[in-house]
């Protein structure tokens, strides 16, 4: 059954107070309009920000009836799977909507879906973890190709969801329409999380999360088709989402955390001396060379907060867009993410019917690259390991020992993901995955 994503305990709906927050704009008054929050990166290699925006869009074109529609056109909608690894209850469906792209430019698309979600998994730990993604492309025909803002303020484009730079006057920030996105991202087998790549070689983009109780997906990322650095939007983004970051970065002038201590994994109350003695957060990792540069310990200034709250690292992925890094703490809470809402192990044997001691028993495990170690697969008989069969992925309940004496006994297969990038027990523990049957005869 799936384990759906974990909404974000941060909700960017909720607004930061204004004063101080760069590119923060304050809410309209209430009756003229939906609004949400969102996050954005003002600068390709600098920290992000908080602002808030429509819901809609006022650039979104009016849906074509089928019956009007002209042959080419009615490509409109059409799902095109990029990565099918296994069933949808396995996995972490990602769907990809196109914006900005005419009838004659859905190839252009399907490529652009492509490179960009190869940039994704080109980051740790996307890219070790690969393999319990979905990707579904959905091609959305628009009526002129681009995207308003693109190059300036006041160039428009009809597109099918409305893409938008100059978004609450911020010229970086692309907003879309939700409900249009929705309507795309629905025709998908499937859909966790949303990434709207608009039609633009100009840098933006822009991320909302916390969507899930009113669209059925926690995140949406924006980002620009043609601009290689506006990946790491997306690749932050659906970071919070999966593994329920935090920012790292703060404002000027927000001061002292208010407390309590924060629920995210990468941002702590706690000195690194006090958090070694607690072994809390990422005790374990303290004094470890980082990918992101230097060692993990505890760095003033997280979660928006100036003082008495730590991030792992001086830098990350987390913090700014000038580093394709996540810190190894975040790491670990990508990984635990995954695995909330995807499994390494699929039977292909229906494990509800009962089966006898000669039928062919089979799992399909993920294709993942976690290292040496990898996936471990074991098989047991009434709890106790038959050991002969260790990384098999069929077998025999006879051959594994199942007696014939016509009593039931349960055959379970478990794997665990052995890698060094988990150090947490209680993430180990959610890498694990069984199934089992009832074998009887």
């Amino acid at each position: 059954m799936r384990r759906t994503v974990m909404a974000v305990v941060l909700a960017l709906s909720v607004a930061l107070p204004a004063a101080g927050v760069a590119g923060a704009v304050d809410a309209p008054a209430s009756g003229s309009g939906s609004y949400v929050g969102v996050e954005y990166f003002p600068e390709p290699d600098g920290e992000g920000a908080r602002t808030s925006v429509p819901v809609n869009s006022p650039h979104a074109q009016p849906e074509t009836p089928a019956r009007h529609r002209t042959p080419v056109a009615s490509e409109d909608g059409e799902v095109v799977p990029l990565a099918e690894t296994g069933p949808t209850a396995d996995r972490l469906d990602v769907t990809i909507v196109g914006d900005g792209y005419t009838a004659a430019e859905q190839e252009d698309f399907l490529q652009d879906a492509r490179t960009k979600w190869d940039e994704v998994t080109d980051i740790e730990p996307y890219r070790s973890y690969e393999g319990l993604f979905n990707v579904w492309a959905v091609k959305a025909v628009s009526e002129e190709s681009g995207v308003t803002g693109d190059p300036g303020r006041d160039d428009v484009r009809n597109t099918a969801l409305g893409s938008y730079f100059w978004c609450s006057a911020t010229e970086r920030l692309i907003c879309v329409d939700l409900d249009k996105t929705k309507s795309y991202a629905d025709k998908a087998p499937a859909t966790d999380l949303v990434i709207v790549i608009s039609h633009s070689a100009k840098y933006g983009g822009a991320g909302y999360s916390g969507l899930a109780a009113d669209y059925g997906y926690d995140g949406v990322s924006t980002l620009s088709s043609d601009n290689a650095q506006s990946t790491l939007i997306a690749a932050h983004e659906m970071a919070h989402s999966i593994g329920l970051l935090a920012d790292e970065y703060q404002y000027a002038g927000y001061g002292d955390h208010p407390g309590p201590e924060p629920a995210y994994p990468n941002a702590s109350m706690l000195t690194a001396d006090r958090m070694a003695a607690q072994r809390a957060k990422w005790a374990s990792w303290l004094g470890e060379a980082d990918p992101s540069g230097g060692t993990v310990g505890t760095f003033e200034g997280a979660d928006y907060y100036e003082y008495g709250v730590y991030r792992p690292t001086r830098n990350s992925l987390m913090r700014a867009l000038n580093t394709d890094e996540f810190n190894l703490p975040g790491r670990e809470a990508m990984i635990a993410g995954f695995y909330r809402s995807a499994n390494a192990l699929t039977p292909l044997v229906d494990t509800t019917v009962t089966v006898s001691r000669f039928t062919p028993l089979s799992v399909e495990l993920a294709d993942l690259d976690t290292g040496l170690a990898g996936i471990r697969l074991r098989w047991y008989v009434d709890g106790r390991e038959a050991r002969q069969a260790r990384g098999m992925t069929t077998v025999l309940p006879a051959t594994l020992g199942v007696p014939a004496d016509r009593r039931a006994h349960r055959v379970t297969a478990t794997v665990v993901d052995t890698t060094s990038a988990v150090r947490s027990p209680v993430v180990r523990d959610l890498t694990s995955n069984s199934v089992t049957w009832t074998v009887t005869r």
